[in-house]
């Protein structure tokens, strides 16, 4: 498996993602990818599910410590009290000491960025968390973070896609070492009716969706965690790993629309603030 390195953790450039992923098929989910090889498992407080990611991590004859684990808080849980509320509950449902990233899920249009992530760096300190970072920041809310205050930022984790450039946020990212982690790099599911992406699979003898994960993790600092319930999609999605895509696969997909935002809450932040 391929890693990379951000505030001092190793991390797996390829992780499973768990949203909406519940109960029975969740913890059969994350059980099959351990034991497949994957070590890079993503939960939240808001999926529901940590309390079935921490019975697989206690299922598994994978060590806790050779298994990199996220889980987040949300985003009306960002005052210093709630987000140590959410954070031991988060502990309790996942029977760990520990997490290997806790991040802000969402920011809050009302939140009080600084006494947040001082909450968060609190919570490193003590062991509670082994890095820090955020979810769905725009380039102003991570300059905020990381130049303003100063937080040790191991990554931000947002939509980003073939279909949806993030042309603003991935050299900003870059250039202060934070690495992206790619939810929905699959673009849920919408890939196939590109026929660029038939083509260039056709060509490597892959799927659409291995040309798009291979497209996102062949770029300096990046990750992705595509969900993945069934044994088959999970071993799939690994096969990525093992593609190289060249100057004439890149030209196609650049030439694909990336305008295409497909996680649109209500509560999301102004994505164009610079």
């Amino acid at each position: 498996m391929q890693t990379l390195t951000t505030q001092g953790l190793n991390v797996p450039r390829l992780g499973l993602g768990t949203f909406k992923l519940q109960g029975k098929d969740c913890h059969e989910a994350v059980l099959s990818a351990l034991a497949m090889g994957y070590r890079h498992i993503d939960t939240a407080e808001m999926y529901a599910n940590e309390d079935s990611v921490g019975d697989a991590l206690q299922d598994t004859d994978v060590p806790r410590d050779q298994i990199h684990l996220t889980t987040k808080v949300w985003w009306t849980n960002l005052a210093p009290d709630a987000i140590r509320k959410a954070f031991e509950q988060s502990l309790r449902k996942l029977k760990t000491d520990y997490v290997d990233f806790y991040l802000i899920h969402w920011p809050a249009p009302d939140m009080n960025l600084a006494r947040a992530l001082e909450t968060l760096m609190r919570i490193k300190d003590e062991g509670g968390a082994r890095a820090i970072g955020v979810c769905n920041f725009p380039v102003a809310l991570l300059k905020q973070a990381v130049e303003e205050i100063q937080a040790p930022i191991a990554c931000n984790q947002v939509e980003y896609h073939v279909l949806l450039g993030q042309t603003k946020l991935l050299p900003y990212m870059q250039s202060k070492g934070v690495p992206l982690t790619a939810y929905a790099p699959l673009a849920q599911g919408r890939l196939a009716s590109y026929p660029e992406l038939q083509q260039i699979a056709d060509k490597h003898k892959a799927t659409a969706a291995q040309i798009a994960l291979a497209w996102l993790l062949e770029q300096d600092g990046v990750m992705a965690i595509p969900k993945a319930r069934s044994a088959a999609s999970q071993r799939s999605n690994l096969g990525a790993l093992d593609l190289k895509l060249d100057q004439d696969d890149r030209a196609l997909i650049a030439k694909l629309p990336k305008d295409q935002r497909f996680v649109k809450p209500a509560f999301q932040p102004d994505w164009d603030a610079a």
